[in-house]
């Protein structure tokens, strides 16, 4: 078959110059007067200009991928219908677009002054480094002014954080706190059919739902792109109707959008609903797509010819070119006129762009993995009057020793009173206080407006998040046990982390997500409940994983954790050992070892990222260890002193990033060095340990060991911590190492 993209370019210009385009609006045109839909002359010709750049732009980049100056060629072609829709809605409504979103792109560009669209998306083609959204990191969508956040090749995994940022818009103006949008803003996300069937949209989609279905304010637009196909897979006839049209507590709109007319009649519709209810809607835009998936794509394989033809005769820009020459805003010879002139001069700036620098070095592309600081005004914590009223129900919790889980509490207190958008979700966190009882309170202190008890859905709760943190909030998540992190863990790693990374550093969603896991509970859930792996964090580029190992500890990590994503906009990951939460003694019942005092934040000595504990002087043996292990670590000093093994004992608190320096110094003035993890051995930070170790102090390494949990999942009761290290294999271990280093000594002293 001839290339589809020629044949396609040709077909325009044929058809709308020997004026047959006409013949077109009997069969899918509904015939409405743009006039009547209160829109001026000058706006439809724009529009419809919007939609041969984008198509002209996807043409472009099929020719620059051939002569190796391009390298992404999912295109919008059959989509142009979203121009109307980026008409219909405000520049200050943010959108989370998908890949064929090019003519809404160049529309909403069009409203803005000062705005160069082709300039800027050819030079994101060419993956030159002055691309303005993304600095060559990406062919993406975005743009900072235009109030669109970059995506990459997403599959509806934008979605959930499109329901944060639409919630969060009237819950900013409730909460009084400085925003991005206005108040009267919208949310806007498309996506394509065979995207609504994966489980991102469909959580999304029923988080929207059960939200506005008891009266929670959610004004948010999904737009459903409907081309009846994903990559080769034809979505059932019916389907995305089936599914939608009557959704509880979202309001169902269809559309033509080969139709630009009735597309922005309807978007509009959609919109003023949404506005006026601040409820969801689910707007279905009838598509087709042209020239396949991708560039790579060829249709014959899997397509019979008759449809492909039957598919491009339903071209939208034939439609709309129609609809012009229909109304007399321009003639077939001004239109062909046009469209020539828009092909030649992108054709000249693609020319232009594909010279333009590139990254030339990973520091380059590493860039803007950790985003830029925040010019936010300094903190000032609360005094002691302040402190009084708003301790006044935990009076027995002050001034003296309390758990971890109680100290938790009281700092996520003092946060939210001294930091009015911190927002707190997940599931229970509200009149329950959490599985564990670390938000007891906080939702009678702060209200539901900053505690929000959500569904059980940790994708929603996720994208939840991420959405608010768009919006001016500080969320911090919560999730129930560590293992279920898995069910939602793109919406860290595929969204939140690398919002940074895909837009240069101009847009992010600073969040503090705290997460019960680790292992050491006995009696109570197996594995699921007792998750002792957090692998998933540790390839999250510019992500922070946090864990403490005791409650005066906890609390001054959580304070800089608050303030890494308030002040540096960063994704922290804030992990709690369950089995720590209620533990108050160390050696034996009543010693009160492990429990400590509440200190406010005005007399705090702060934990800085990446600084670890040092406890104990001893030269004989460094344990490196965290979470758990330090806990059993102190336990198995004691058995070690009365061996005559003097130890220091490291806790490095900040797993993600490692501070490698700091643990080998630390083990380098040590004869011998112990890690002990409790995360199973393969995959372990444990790895990445023994690794900093040998490549920072080569030959001088002491010898060294690790003692990891075993390769298992953690089964229930007193089975559970058999997989694990305890205090007695910590002391064996430690032995075992430090006898061995002694007959090693021994031996080379013997053959000298």
């Amino acid at each position: 078959m001839e290339d589809r993209a020629i044949a396609i370019d040709k077909q325009f210009l044929e058809r709308v110059g020997d004026g047959s385009v006409l013949n077109i609006l009997n069969d899918i045109s509904e015939g409405w007067d743009h006039r009547s839909l209160g829109l001026s002359d000058a706006d439809f010709v724009g529009i419809f200009e919007s939609q041969l750049k984008s198509r002209l732009l996807d043409l472009e980049s099929r020719r620059m991928r051939a002569r190796n100056q391009g390298f992404y060629t999912i295109g919008s072609s059959g989509h142009e219908g979203n121009a109307a829709v980026a008409a219909a809605l405000r520049p200050t409504d943010m959108a989370f677009l998908h890949y064929r979103s090019g003519a809404f792109m160049v529309e909403r560009g069009r409203q803005v002054p000062g705005e160069t669209q082709l300039w800027d998306m050819l030079l994101s083609f060419a993956a030159s480094s002055e691309d303005p959204i993304s600095g060559g990191r990406h062919k993406v969508l975005g743009s900072k002014t235009l109030l669109i956040p970059p995506q990459t090749s997403t599959i509806a995994s934008h979605l959930p954080k499109a329901v944060g940022a639409a919630l969060s818009i009237p819950l900013t103006s409730r909460l009084r706190v400085e925003a991005v949008m206005p108040h009267d803003a919208l949310v806007m996300c498309n996506f394509g059919d065979a995207s609504a069937n994966h489980a991102s949209a469909q959580t999304a989609i029923n988080a929207a739902g059960w939200a506005a279905y008891q009266g929670v304010p959610l004004p948010l637009m999904f737009v459903c792109e409907d081309n009846g196909i994903g990559i080769s897979t034809s979505t059932p006839k019916g389907w995305i109707r089936a599914n939608f049209e009557h959704r509880p507590g979202i309001q169902y709109f269809y559309c033509d959008g080969r139709d630009l007319l009735d597309t922005f009649k309807v978007t509009r519709e959609a919109a003023d609903w949404c506005r006026r209810h601040r409820k969801p809607v689910f707007l279905h835009v009838r598509t087709v797509r042209l020239m396949g998936h991708a560039g790579s794509d060829a249709e014959i394989a899997y397509l019979p010819k008759e449809r492909i033809f039957a598919t491009e005769a339903q071209d939208p820009l034939l439609v709309s070119a129609a609809q012009l020459i229909d109304a007399g805003l321009m003639t077939p010879a001004a239109i062909v006129d046009l469209y020539q002139e828009l092909k030649a001069r992108i054709g000249a700036i693609a020319l232009v762009a594909a010279g333009r620098p590139k990254l030339t070095t990973a520091k380059d592309a590493m860039a803007s993995i950790v985003p830029p600081k925040a010019d936010v005004a300094p903190i000032t914590p609360l005094d002691e009057a302040q402190l009084g009223e708003l301790f006044k129900a935990d009076r027995q919790s002050i001034g003296k020793p309390v758990h971890m889980g109680k100290l938790i509490n009281l700092a996520l207190t003092e946060l939210m009173a001294s930091r009015d958008n911190i927002v707190i979700c997940g599931e229970d966190v509200g009149k329950k206080g959490g599985v564990y009882g670390v938000t007891s309170r906080l939702v009678d202190r702060f209200g539901p407006n900053r505690v929000i008890n959500t569904l059980l859905d940790e994708t929603s709760i996720l994208g939840m998040a991420t959405g608010m943190a768009h919006n001016g909030l500080l969320p911090i998540p919560e999730i129930q046990f560590l293992a279920y992190v898995h069910n939602a863990e793109d919406q860290i790693r595929g969204e939140a982390a690398t919002l940074s990374f895909f837009s240069n550093g101009q847009f992010t969603n600073p969040m503090v997500i705290r997460i019960a896991g680790l292992a050491y509970q006995k009696g109570f859930g197996g594995h699921f409940h007792n998750d002792n792996s957090f692998t998933l964090f540790r390839d999250i580029p510019g992500l922070i994983l946090a864990c403490p190992s005791n409650g005066k500890d906890a609390v001054e990590m959580l304070r800089e954790c608050v303030r890494l994503a308030r002040e540096e906009q960063r994704v922290v990951v804030f992990l709690e050992p369950i089995a720590l939460y209620m533990t108050r003694d160390l050696h034996e019942a009543g010693d009160s070892l492990w429990a400590a005092d509440y200190v406010p934040e005005r007399e705090a000595t702060p934990i800085a990222l990446g600084e670890p504990g040092i406890h104990g002087k001893g030269k004989d043996l460094c344990i490196i260890t965290y979470g758990n292990g330090y806990f059993l670590s102190r336990q198995a000093e004691k058995q070690l002193r009365e061996q005559g093994i003097d130890c220091t004992i490291m806790d490095l608190r900040f797993l993600v990033p490692l501070n490698e320096q700091a643990i080998a110094e630390q083990a380098s003035q040590c004869r011998h060095v112990l890690i002990v993890d409790e995360c199973r051995r393969s995959g372990s930070v444990s790895e990445a340990i023994v690794t900093a170790l040998h490549e920072r102090l080569g030959a001088a390494c002491p010898p060294l060991a690790r003692l990891n949990a075993e390769d298992c999942f953690i089964p229930l009761a007193d089975a559970a911590t058999l997989p694990l290290p305890s205090r007695d294999s910590i002391v064996a271990a430690a032995l075992a190492l430090v006898q061995k280093g002694t007959a090693d000594i021994i031996n080379m002293e013997a053959r000298a």
